[in-house]
């Protein structure tokens, strides 16, 4: 089906992401004289009828609705109780789809909209309404009268096993995380300022915090979750989920290339992942003391977790807790102690002090008798490597029976040798696809040298960890029998849009790799020292050993500070809690806010790194905000939209849409009072859809300006 040949509001429709993807598998045409909203022949042929050609408010539901019919009952042998479960399931996700899409005041446009989007199962009523309206539009259908009291019974008591796991990828991706997955309804995004879906009209460089699904990680996505609903459909959700899962650990295995003894444990975040660290290590002796290398710098959650103390009100297995309390099974730990980085006004302490610091807490530990858990970081949240990993080897091994030792690689900017080096010292390591590899947030692995992994067989996980894991998460051990049993669908959900991104990216020669990144960092770190308002944080470059073309001895995430307002020059920056009153508002649309000539900057939305709190005497609580623009591997693998530009077109793209975003902190600057008056929040669409379109018309392509990378 080619698009301009459609006309109105399907033509709309089909312009959009999420609709792109799931057309991309149909057979659709038009029939203007067709008053029902659509046939779905047999052979799997969809006829849009006048409803979804000229409804603007119905044919968004119309056209979701027989798009994912006609991608459950595609290449199946079918029932016709198949077909009426398949109707139903439809229904849920057209239903979830339109209350995440739609703004908060929009009127419902059919009434069995609520019915089905709500938490609880329709009535019988509802039910047999939506599937009278749409079982006469298929052709395979089976008639009505089918419909018998033993069908409607078994019917209902599927329903009730599966309902909550029926929804759009924008809903499932929420699942199987805690309270900062969720979807805001006045922003329609998540705590993290992402979207569950694409967003090509936004310019992105978040990849150090999180990233809205790109292209390929949503048709990644897609194909997957169509597939899950076939499986709740034949009631083979289990089967399914376990086999994903076991598949997730194997492809992380062999990303990363660990040795047949390694194991992999897939966790909901880095901080769960510190959790599942901290039961591992209490393995070996009753108390430990944790020693945690620059915790502002790495996952707000992670002190907590490093005790055994829920992190959230919620855990990832969907379970209400009291944050702050420990978590059944741990033992009380030991006061953490916490390894500065950086001295009172922000610099970095000399690294021989930093050790020296590691050195003594972990000798007084083992001193009094207790076991050590030590954090060293592979890279922080400002591109940090630290303590220096020759001493810590070192340290290692002047205390093999006391000290475990956990590399913090969650940024996962590192070579996979690196990881390989790490577990062959015996070192645990935790990683996420949703840092540079620009996965969505929320899909964390931990991965286990050997004899970490033999602690299975001889231990058992905590029982409070069956809040926060499920066993087919964990390599198959007895110590894991006291886990939740099943999977954790949201997570595979975002893991298999994070593998889409790592394939591309490891599709890319290291050399080409090395040479992408270079041209984007040298550019943009030219634009941030041109420019006054404007003072970037000294790059840290990671010492590592030489590699060929080790694209990781490169500093991928540019911090910098922000004038204040009020200030004249960058000697005074801004302040921790108005940084992030900026960050927010690069993600906003800010053209009511501007004068006429700014609009178009303003509306523009910048998504990049959420501040970090650094030391700086000038700045007000003593504390300065670090904005950060990274470098991520969709940077650097580009979108398969991308496919007709040249290498050199996109990469240029990238560097200027990197300025833009530059350019609009200075405008914020200047009219900061009537910004900050308005406090506008961010948004997953500009308010406006004219820049959007004219570029699409002018280029083809979507104005994100290609830089869906790093997000």
């Amino acid at each position: 089906m080619f698009v301009e040949n459609l006309t109105g509001a399907a033509q709309h429709i089909f312009k959009r992401p999420e609709f792109k993807v799931l057309e991309s598998y149909c057979s659709v045409s038009t029939q203007p004289s067709l008053q029902a909203p659509f046939y779905l022949y047999g052979d799997g042929r969809i006829v849009l009828g006048a409803p979804c050609l000229y409804d603007h408010a119905l044919a968004p539901l119309f056209i979701r609705y027989v798009l994912e019919v006609s991608l459950l009952t595609q290449d199946t042998q079918h029932t016709p109780e198949y077909m009426l479960r398949a109707c139903l399931v439809a229904a849920r996700v057209t239903a979830r789809f339109w209350v995440m899409d739609a703004a908060q005041d929009s009127p419902v446009p059919e009434a069995w909209i609520s019915a089905f989007a709500s938490s609880l199962i329709p009535s019988r009523q509802q039910l047999n309404a939506v599937v009278a309206s749409f079982l006469p539009c298929m052709a395979d259908a089976p008639p009505l009268s089918f419909l018998t009291e033993a069908v409607w019974t078994r019917c209902h008591e599927w329903l009730q096993r599966v309902w909550p796991l029926i929804g759009c990828v924008e809903s499932l991706m929420t699942d199987g995380g805690d309270t900062r997955l969720a979807i805001t309804p006045q922003t329609g995004l998540n705590h993290y300022g992402c979207s569950h879906r694409p967003r090509p009209w936004a310019v992105t460089f978040a990849s150090s915090t999180a990233s809205s699904l790109s292209e390929r990680g949503f048709a990644a996505a897609e194909y997957f979750r169509v597939a899950f609903m076939r499986a709740l459909i034949k009631e083979e959700q289990t089967e399914f989920l376990a086999h994903h899962a076991d598949d997730m650990r194997h492809f992380l295995k062999t990303f990363f290339g660990l040795q047949n003894q390694a194991a992999v444990v897939l966790c909901a975040s880095g901080t769960d992942a510190a959790l599942a660290v901290l039961a591992l290590s209490q393995m070996k002796s009753g108390k430990v003391k944790t020693i945690l290398t620059e915790p502002d710098e790495t996952g707000r959650g992670i002190p907590l977790a490093a005790q055994g103390c829920h992190f959230d009100n919620e855990t990832s297995g969907g379970e209400f807790v009291k944050k702050l309390e420990i978590i059944s099974g741990f033992k009380e730990s030991e006061d953490t102690v916490t390894l500065s980085l950086r001295n009172e006004e922000g610099g970095l302490r000399p690294m021989d002090e930093v050790v020296l610091a590691c050195h003594a807490a972990v000798a007084q530990a083992v001193a009094s008798g207790q076991r050590v858990l030590l954090h060293v970081l592979d890279l922080s949240k400002t591109g940090l490597l630290a303590p220096d990993m020759q001493a810590m080897s070192d340290l290692s091994a002047a205390y093999p029976d006391h000290l475990d030792i956990v590399v913090d690689a969650c940024q996962a900017r590192l070579m996979p040798q690196r990881i390989q080096a790490y577990l062959a010292k015996n070192w645990a390591v935790m990683v996420t696809g949703s840092k540079f590899y620009t996965g969505p947030p929320f899909c964390g692995a931990l991965l286990l040298p050997a004899e970490w992994r033999n602690r299975l067989d001889h231990h058992s996980l905590p029982s409070g960890l069956a809040a926060y894991a499920y066993q087919n998460e964990w390599p198959s051990a007895a110590g894991c029998a006291g886990l939740a049993p099943g999977s954790n669908h949201g997570l595979l959900l975002r893991w298999t849009a994070a593998r889409a991104e790592m394939e591309a990216f490891a599709s890319v020669p290291a050399s080409t790799i090395q040479i992408r990144l270079q041209y984007f960092l040298h550019e943009v770190t030219q634009a941030i020292l041109l420019n006054a308002d404007l003072q970037l944080v000294t790059p840290f470059v990671p010492q590592r050993d030489p590699l060929p073309h080790d694209w990781d001895r490169q500093q991928t995430i540019l911090s910098f500070l922000v004038r204040a307002p009020e200030a004249a020059d960058i000697d005074h920056p801004l302040d921790f809690e108005r940084c992030r009153k900026m960050y927010y508002w690069l993600n906003a649309d800010l053209s009511p806010y501007v004068p006429v000539e700014y609009k178009l900057l303003a509306e523009l939305l910048c998504h990049i790194g959420q501040p970090v709190a650094l030391p700086h005497p000038h700045a007000a609580g003593g504390k300065a905000g670090a904005l950060r623009l990274s470098a991520g591997a969709r940077l650097v693998s580009g979108e398969p939209s991308h496919k007709t530009l040249g290498v050199d077109v996109r990469m240029k793209r990238e560097t200027e849409d990197a300025r833009k975003v530059l350019q609009k902190i200075s405008l914020i600057l200047n009219f900061w009072s009537d910004i900050a008056a308005a406090d506008p929040l961010p948004s997953y669409r500009p308010l406006s859809h004219k820049m959007y379109s004219a570029l699409s018309e002018e280029t083809g392509l979507a104005p994100s300006s290609l830089a869906m990378g790093s997000s």
